[in-house]
């Protein structure tokens, strides 16, 4: 058995922090400055993270590659393993011939570009967020975009911003449940503080895409229809998440927003026009189909949303979930220990990994891909390449998604992710603010809110206790600033790169592209935070 030491430099808080955040710079940095591709950066990371654990805080070698091992599975499974059938089913639209009825379909609704973004990459991107999360809805919305003609890189940058506020509520509302039971705390009293943090940023979240887009000439061209998506969507959230909880609140919200954007653009179209870099279609040559072939074209997403609403469901999931395999992870669990101020007494550390090969959302995205694959006729030697060609493709996604998840659950175990929180913890009357950034942080690193939460939930309840602070606010403020950590995991970004065909190069580009819009919003997460707690709590 061995004890983590959150303070392994001379006792201090602060030394410690620095030296336990070195591999997170070495990430940024080969990424963000030096510009190698995320898989470097990743694998980088993770051998930095290995020296700090072992010289640093006296992880025996056995545990550190266990607990690698642990993270790069997760990483491969479940989470690699969606955006594979998520990649497949859009592969298979393109390859029959069907996204071009599709294209032609949205584009019957609305040819601007402003407007198919608010439809596709906010409102149908948090339904899919909703029903099953875990990287789908980068996959599916980024790889629809970018069949529309949006350049690659625009509909990844889109679709990673896109995925924020609907993040918190996600696969059913699994991170505000898991919360829920890691902190103890009341699953209503958090989803309704994550409502409260998460609706207001919600309301000007498609505004917020399309002046990134094009400025604020671009938005005032679509006013009315960003207020409409913003109002419908946030209005739900708030209302689902503090009168109902957390389950349906981003599939009723998602739905208010499409049915809200749809009713407009029958009454009102943008008077300007808008075209935006590397467009390829800046105007779409539109054909009609008929009712027939258009549902036939869209079968492969409707079959989606059956299969991760049926997966999703309680009844769904307690079914399916019979078959799963736990499996408590060799040379890990319960072989460390941890203590205060993570838990109250010295408490040995699982590692259960869960094998939830039917239950998995992926499982769900792969079975309605098959179904579509014979819907649309394809042949069964075309399919079986086609999953060939998905596999070649995703290869450096995956030992990204490998590398970072391994990373992240080193970290954990040897101790070094405790070290930094309980340096966030430090910062007194401003924990509110940096509470949110904790979360941020959590996500950025696991590439998960789920994760995240079960990272730093009870830190930030025990925290909140000595501090005098609402306790399910903080945790809430975890879940809530977490959302904004997705866009710049890479986790994230080696989904979007795959999902739209960009060049590894360009991963670095786009997390250029995000990191700022991820750190102004995990701010103003955090600022509202403080509000809530000194002002309105």
């Amino acid at each position: 058995m061995w004890e983590q030491n959150y303070l392994p430099i001379g006792d201090s808080i602060f030394l410690s922090a620095i030296v336990a955040a070195i591999p997170i710079f070495v990430l940024l940095s080969l990424i963000g400055i030096l510009r190698k591709p995320a898989w470097v950066a990743a694998v980088s990371g993770l051998a930095t993270a290995f020296v700090i654990s072992l010289l640093v805080y006296g992880m025996p070698l056995k545990l550190a590659v266990s607990a690698a091992a642990y993270g790069a599975a997760q990483g491969l499974f479940p989470i690699g393993w969606i955006v594979y059938w998520a990649i497949v089913m859009y592969r298979i639209t393109l390859e029959t011939g069907k996204f071009e009825i599709i294209k032609d379909s949205i584009g019957g609704l609305t040819a601007d570009r402003r407007l198919q973004a608010m439809l596709i990459a906010f409102a149908f991107g948090a339904f899919i967020e909703g029903a099953s999360g875990f990287g789908t809805p980068v996959a599916v919305a980024a790889a629809m975009l970018a069949g529309l003609g949006f350049s690659p890189f625009f509909a990844a940058g889109i679709c990673l911003l896109a995925n924020t506020a609907p993040v918190a509520f996600g696969s059913i509302g699994i991170p505000v449940i898991t919360l829920a039971r890691i902190t103890g705390l009341d699953e209503l009293e958090l989803s309704s503080w994550v409502g409260r943090l998460c609706a207001p940023i919600s309301i000007f979240i498609p505004a917020y895409l399309i002046m990134v887009m094009g400025g604020v000439k671009a938005l005032k061209g679509v006013l009315p229809a960003a207020i409409v998506c913003g109002v419908c969507f946030a209005g739900v959230q708030f209302t689902i998440s503090n009168l109902v909880g957390p389950q349906l609140t981003d599939i009723l919200a998602s739905i208010a927003a499409i049915l809200g954007l749809v009713a407009l653009f029958k009454v009102w179209k943008p008077k300007d026009t808008f075209a935006m870099p590397g467009d390829t279609t800046a105007t779409l040559a539109l054909r009609q189909h008929g009712f027939g072939p258009t549902l036939l074209a869209w079968s492969p997403y409707l079959f989606l949303v059956v299969f991760v609403l049926v997966w999703g469901s309680p009844q769904g999931k307690a079914v399916l979930d019979k078959v799963n395999f736990v499996i408590p992870w060799p040379g890990l669990h319960n072989l460390i220990i941890q203590s205060a101020p993570m838990v109250a007494k010295a408490t040995p550390y699982a590692a259960n990994y869960t094998f939830n090969w039917l239950s998995a959302a992926g499982t769900a995205c792969g079975l309605a891909g098959l179904l579509a694959a014979i819907v649309l006729r394809v042949s069964f030697l075309d399919y079986i390449k086609l999953l060939g060609k998905v596999l070649k493709q995703m290869a450096y996604s995956l030992l990204t998604i490998a590398s970072v998840l391994a990373l992240a659950l080193l970290m954990n175990y040897s101790g070094s992710i405790v070290t930094m929180g309980m340096a966030f913890a430090a910062t007194g009357a401003l924990f509110p603010f940096f509470s949110a950034l904790l979360g941020w942080l959590g996500v950025f690193l696991t590439g998960s809110d789920t994760s995240a939460n079960a990272l730093f939930g009870n830190l930030q309840v025990v925290t909140a206790k000595q501090l005098g602070l609402n306790p399910a606010l903080m945790a809430a403020a975890n879940s809530a600033g977490g959302v904004m950590g997705k866009m710049i995991s890479l986790q994230s970004l080696a989904v979007a790169v795959a999902a739209t065909g960009m060049a590894r190069a360009q991963e670095s580009e786009l997390m250029r592209f995000t990191f700022k819009h991820s750190v102004f919003l995990a701010c103003v997460l955090g600022a509202l935070s403080m509000l809530y707690a000194f002002l309105f709590s």
